[in-house]
């Protein structure tokens, strides 16, 4: 029997699915209550207690984890990022640390798509304005007239891009990584550098990975770069924008909107300026809903889970097929 520490928010709504599932092969669930994560002093509660766990965007920090340690032999994480986890201490205490890469690539890459149209067309406001008695016709721009600045072309930033050159836009790109010369060619892509792309762009997607490099990339600084009929977009990690400095650039007109699916403090605190602003359109961290994606991913993490935990998912299909 393994002890077995459910966290992840998105499958514990469905947990009564999986149970039998988790019953076969011996697992028992401790599933403490979740709103969006555990934090430190959360999991140090559970310490010693785990030998695995499926995990959303919990802190698994360097104390954590050697507090955990040498029971806790796995981290499937659903999704994913793992930037919430310290990936150094799971190396140097030996514990396996497992995600499901590319998971999301499509459902986050059409959330984008749909935040550039909705700013681009004015839809949300024109439907806010008719639906309280005002009939005005607030301008629009065709796609075909845009520039769109992608920070981070990794298997999202690539999506997004292929997305938008169908609609005819002007495509910028920038990572710290080469990026393919192929998919530069056939996309028209322009790599330029994030100066660059900030000042030329009228969309800024945020799509690259949150890391020490990233960490306030989008800070007071690289947003007086921003073109102030420009919108930004950040569909990867809260912290990769500085979230003070966005408020004081759209307050200011330095910056003419914003679309946040995710941010520093989530969820977004009652206090944010940002849930008072009519130019800005917010998520609560759910760009890469897909039933489809989710489904691969549930089943992914379980398989994770076996392979960390040593025991053989070899009937695992045959649950999968059946679900």
């Amino acid at each position: 029997m393994s002890d077995v520490l459910m966290t992840a928010p998105y499958m514990l709504p469905f947990l009564d699915r999986f149970q039998p599932v988790f019953k076969h092969f011996t697992i028992n669930l401790i599933t403490p209550v979740v709103r969006e994560r555990l934090e430190e002093s959360d999991l140090l509660k559970y310490a010693g207690k785990f030998d695995g766990t499926i995990c959303g965007d919990d802190r698994y920090t360097r104390k954590v984890l050697e507090t955990c340690s040498p029971r806790l032999k796995v981290i499937a994480k659903w999704g994913t990022g793992t930037d919430s986890i310290d990936r150094m201490a799971c190396e140097d205490l030996g514990i396996q640390l497992l995600n499901t890469p590319n998971a999301f690539t499509l459902p986050v890459a059409d959330s984008v798509l749909g935040y550039i149209l909705a700013f681009a067309r004015q839809q949300v406001w024109m439907d806010k304005a008719v639906k309280t008695g005002v009939w005005k016709k607030i301008p629009g721009r065709s796609l075909s007239e845009c520039t769109l600045g992608v920070i981070g072309v990794g298997n999202i930033g690539k999506a997004v891009l292929r997305r938008a050159r169908g609609f005819g836009m002007t495509l910028f790109g920038t990572d710290i990584q080469p990026i393919p010369r192929d998919f530069l060619l056939e996309n028209q892509v322009k790599n330029v550098s994030l100066q660059q792309l900030l000042e030329q762009s009228d969309f800024v997607s945020v799509n690259c990975d949150l890391n020490p490099t990233s960490y306030h990339l989008i800070n007071k600084s690289t947003l007086g770069y921003i073109k102030p009929t420009s919108v930004l977009i950040n569909t990867a990690r809260g912290p990769i924008v500085e979230e003070n400095a966005l408020v004081e650039a759209l307050q200011a007109g330095q910056i003419s909107g914003a679309a946040l699916d995710v941010f520093e403090q989530e969820p977004i605190p009652a206090s944010s300026p940002l849930l008072k602003m009519e130019n800005v359109l917010l998520a609560p961290h759910n760009s890469n809903s897909s039933p489809a994606a989710w489904e691969n991913v549930h089943w992914n993490t379980i398989h994770n889970l076996l392979q960390g935990l040593g025991i053989k998912p070899d009937d695992l299909s045959k649950w999968q097929q059946s679900a």
